[in-house]
C-alpha cells in the first residue's frame, strides 16, 4: 500500500519489541513481524473471516484522538494464553484444535495485550511530535457468521488501514496478528495530505478505464436464459477451477468452466445460466472486465455473480458491485463459504 510510511515504521518497530517482551513473559521464544498493509472496510475485512477472533480496542487520547484495533485468531490466543498458565503443551494442542477457551485464559490473554500496546505506546513516543496516550480495552470475542454485525460491532463502520503480522513460535502452528487502524486515526498519526491527492488522481483514472471496460462488456451478445440450467466458473488456475467445479457438485446443475478469458458466447450458449463464479488473485479492472461482460450477457435477467479473489480493495470491491457482482469472497476460502452462498443465490434448499 502507497503512503503512511511512517505508521508502518511506528508499527514495524512496535511489534518487533512487542514480540520479544512477549517471548520474556512467555518464557518462550516469540517473534511478531509485520509483513503487509492494505485498505480495508470494515464490511470487506469481517466477511473474510472465517475463524473466531479477539477485538482488543485501543484507545488513543488527545492530539490523536480515536480508538484503533487489534485482531488475533482464537487458536493463536489459546496457545499463547495457556504457555502463560503453565498448561502442558499436548493440552495446548487439544484446547487449540477444540477451540477450548475459559476465563482464566482470557485473563492472561490480556496480559499479553498489555504487553503489546505498552510496546507500541513506545514506539509511538518515540516517533511523532506531540505525547501518545494509549489504553488498552478488554478483549471480545467475535464468532463470524454466527454473531450479527452492527454498526459498532465488533469494530465501528468505515475504512481501515490494515497492517498484518506473522505470529511465530518454535513447534507451534500460529497465524497472524492484524492491526486495524480507521483511516481518520491514520491520518492524524501520519498525515497523507499529498499521497491523498495523488490516490484521487488515481481513482478517476481507474473509473475512467471502468467506465470503458463497461461500455465493451455493454457490446457482448445478450439472449433469453432458456436451455440446461447451468453454473459458469471463470479461473486461470486449472487446478483452483478444478476444485470450485467439485464443491458445486451438490447442485445437479452442469457446470461450464474457462479461463478467465474463455469465450463467454460459446459457454452461455444454450445454457440457463443460474450463477456465474469469477476467480483471480486480484481484483483488478481486468477482472472487472470480466464480470461486466458475464453481466451483460444476459441484461434482461442476469445471473447472480460471485467474485473470489486473494486481493480486495475497498475501491475494487465497490466497483465489483456496481457493476454486476452479487456477492465476493476473498482467497484463500473453504468450501461451506462457497456452498453456502451457491445455495443462496441459487435458491437450492438444504436436503
Amino acid at each position: 500500500m502507497d503512503g503512511y510510511k511512517t505508521l508502518y515504521g511506528i508499527l514495524e518497530t512496535a511489534l518487533k519489541e512487542a514480540g520479544g517482551e512477549c517471548a520474556m513473559l512467555l518464557g518462550q521464544e516469540l517473534s511478531i513481524t509485520l509483513s503487509e498493509s492494505s485498505l480495508t472496510s470494515k464490511s470487506s475485512y469481517c466477511g473474510g473471516l472465517n475463524d473466531c477472533c479477539f477485538i482488543m480496542g485501543v484507545n488513543s487520547a488527545e492530539p490523536y484522538e480515536g480508538q484503533f484495533y487489534l485482531v488475533f485468531t482464537l487458536r493463536d490466543a489459546i496457545v499463547m494464553s495457556s504457555i502463560l498458565l503453565g498448561i502442558p503443551p499436548e493440552r495446548i494442542k487439544q484446547k487449540q484444535l477444540l477451540s477450548i477457551i475459559e476465563k482464566d485464559d482470557i485473563d492472561a490473554f490480556a496480559e499479553i495485550g498489555n504487553m503489546v500496546k505498552g510496546a507500541l505506546n513506545t514506539s509511538f513516543l518515540a516517533s511523532l511530535p506531540n505525547k501518545v496516550g494509549l489504553k488498552l480495552l478488554p478483549p471480545k470475542k467475535y464468532m463470524p457468521k454466527t454473531d450479527e454485525l452492527s454498526p459498532e460491532e465488533p469494530l465501528p463502520d468505515g475504512d481501515y488501514l490494515q497492517f498484518r503480522a506473522k505470529l511465530e513460535l518454535p513447534g507451534l502452528e500460529m497465524e497472524h496478528l492484524d492491526v486495524l487502524v480507521p483511516k481518520d486515526l491514520a491520518n492524524l498519526f501520519d498525515p497523507q495530505s499529498a499521497v491523498e491527492e495523488a490516490t484521487e488522481d488515481k481513482k478517476v483514472s481507474a473509473e475512467s478505464d471502468t467506465q470503458s471496460l463497461n461500455k465493451e462488456g455493454l457490446e457482448a451478445e445478450t439472449a433469453i436464459p432458456s436451455g440446461v440450467k447451468s453454473i459458469v466458473v471463470l479461473e486461470d488456475d486449472a487446478d483452483l477451477r478444478q476444485q470450485i467445479v467439485e464443491m458445486l457438485a451438490f447442485t445437479g446443475f452442469q457446470i461450464a468452466e474457462g479461463s478467465l478469458s474463455a469465450d463467454l458466447k460459446e459457454l452461455f450458449a444454450g445454457r440457463n445460466v443460474k450463477m456465474a463464479i469469477i476467480g483471480s488473485q486480484n481484483a483488478d479492472d481486468s477482472v472487472l472486465a470480466v464480470c461486466i461482460k458475464v453481466h451483460a450477457m444476459r441484461q434482461d435477467s442476469p445471473p447472480p455473480i460471485i467474485m473470489i479473489a486473494e486481493r480486495w480493495t475497498r475501491i475494487a470491491a465497490l466497483k465489483a458491485l456496481k457493476y454486476g457482482a452479487s456477492d465476493i469472497i476473498i482467497k484463500p476460502f473453504n468450501a461451506d463459504e462457497v456452498v453456502t452462498k451457491v445455495r443462496r443465490y441459487c435458491k437450492i434448499e438444504q436436503v
